[in-house]
């Protein structure tokens, strides 16, 4: 087997869409107020590319995406944090270490970017995430931060960088 994390490529937007909202039927998110009705589902790579800070990747095996995840700057926030964004994965991709992979690779390129905390939005049954995140240093905070259009994700955690 062949495992690549790159960047996103303009050829990948129909695969990465196709990722976030099978994951999001998986865990029944609300389409509402949640990654599923964001405009720029469809369009990743043009997004991310229009970004000054942000960087947006998908982990490929054997020529198929099976993940994916990018940062940027905190949307109505000043200041320097980014926000992890749109972290997914089939079922095939989970267990085996890809998401750490991922997550190290995105707060690298924060790091790199300038960024002093990373910031991010998620839902309560996404239990397995979570602790990801905590493994990779990110604790709970109160209340949301900046402004991200997710009002249905109540739960908020950041992770200094």
């Amino acid at each position: 087997m062949s495992i690549q994390i790159r960047e996103i490529e303009a050829k990948d937007n129909k695969a990465v869409a196709s990722i976030i909202r099978e994951v999001l039927i998986e865990f029944n998110v609300p389409k509402v107020g949640t990654a599923y009705e964001d405009k720029a589902l469809d369009l990743m790579y043009e997004s991310y590319r229009a970004k000054e800070k942000g960087v947006y990747y998908v982990i490929e095996e054997d020529g198929m995406l099976i993940g994916c995840a990018g940062v940027c700057q905190l949307d109505n926030y000043s200041g320097p944090v980014c926000e992890l964004q749109k972290m997914y994965f089939l079922k095939q991709a989970r267990g085996r270490g890809l998401g750490s992979q991922l997550m190290n690779k995105c707060l690298e390129t924060a790091r790199d970017l300038g960024f002093k905390q990373c910031y991010l939005e998620t839902m309560p049954q996404m239990e397995a995430a979570q602790s990801l995140y905590k493994k990779s240093g990110f604790h709970y905070i109160e209340g949301p931060m900046g402004n991200t259009g997710h009002h249905s994700c109540p739960v908020y955690m950041l992770i200094s960088l």
